[in-house]
């Protein structure tokens, strides 16, 4: 089906593999897997209208997918689909291993799986892969700690929505210990391009990577990729205020791609370019 796709886009996060295929034909395909151990398939429609006929064994059963409906699927049995109309999905191939993790961290209850649905509604999931569309869309700009982080809590929610137990433990009110904060801070601040993993940080603070991001958004209020930019523009701010060092210069020195998406995430957050941002701190000093 490759050949027919109008956009065929992808990228990895420590395990996970997040894809985006779109096709605009109302041809008739099919789509056939034979079994493995690659994990868990996870398709989210960004669009309505999509329909597709599903066959497992001897039963084949149809599914509507409008804008926001999942399926869940797991490799180790062979997959037939009928492909009816267009679609545009993202895709989130979930290694074994990833899982696993995911089902070890989770409080409460072990799941022994993911339950296998098609045609289910799940704005939470829509909501995160609209997150993840810009990463996809450019991943050579793409932070793979944003795109980790996210990965992780799709992962991790996936877990306890669909793995068919209730969690026991509470969710709210966790925080980080002084020294985790201040290992995390510093782990950060030394990888300001932000590549490094949660993974990585999660480890060293000896902490699951669902609880790690969990608390230290409610220790610093906000999420590690969301500090990281603010310490990146901080940082970009003192630069700004020497006139020699060049907004290229400055891009570099602080973790960005380039100028222009210095500029970009720059102007977002303070509301003005930089150059204009530099100027007005000149007239006002």
């Amino acid at each position: 089906m490759s050949g027919h796709l109008q956009r065929d886009q992808g990228l990895c996060a420590n395990g996970v593999a997040i894809l985006r295929k779109t096709m605009d034909t109302h041809q008739l395909h099919q789509v056939e897997t034979e079994p493995s151990a690659r994990g868990v398939l996870l398709g989210i429609s960004m669009r309505d209208g999509h329909s597709r006929r599903i066959v497992a064994g001897r039963h084949a059963s149809c599914h509507d997918f409008d804008r926001g409906s999942i399926y869940i699927r797991g490799f180790a049995e062979r997959y037939r689909a009928d492909i009816q109309r267009p679609f545009d999905f993202v895709l989130l191939e979930i290694s074994q291993a990833s899982l696993e993790r995911a089902i070890e961290e989770k409080p409460g209850k072990r799941v022994g799986s993911l339950a296998h649905v098609a045609g289910v509604r799940d704005e939470v999931l829509l909501n995160l892969a609209e997150a993840l569309a810009p990463a996809l869309e450019d991943p050579a700009r793409a932070s793979m700690l944003f795109v980790e982080q996210l990965s992780v809590a799709m992962t991790s929610y996936l877990v306890e929505t669909y793995g068919g137990a209730a969690t026991t433990e509470p969710r709210t009110n966790r925080i980080l210990s002084r020294s985790h904060e201040a290992r995390a801070k510093e782990m950060l601040r030394n990888r300001i391009d932000g590549r490094i993993s949660i993974t990585e940080i999660a480890d060293a603070c000896g902490l699951s990577r669902s609880y790690f991001i969990h608390a230290f958004r409610e220790t610093t209020g906000h999420t590690p990729h969301q500090w990281l930019i603010a310490q990146r523009l901080e940082h970009a701010r003192a630069l700004l205020m020497d006139v020699d060092t060049s907004l290229a210069e400055i891009a570099a020195a602080c973790g960005f791609a380039d100028q222009s998406h210095f500029t970009r995430v720059f102007s977002r957050h303070s509301g003005v370019p930089p150059g204009i941002w530099r100027r007005r701190m000149r007239v006002e000093n």
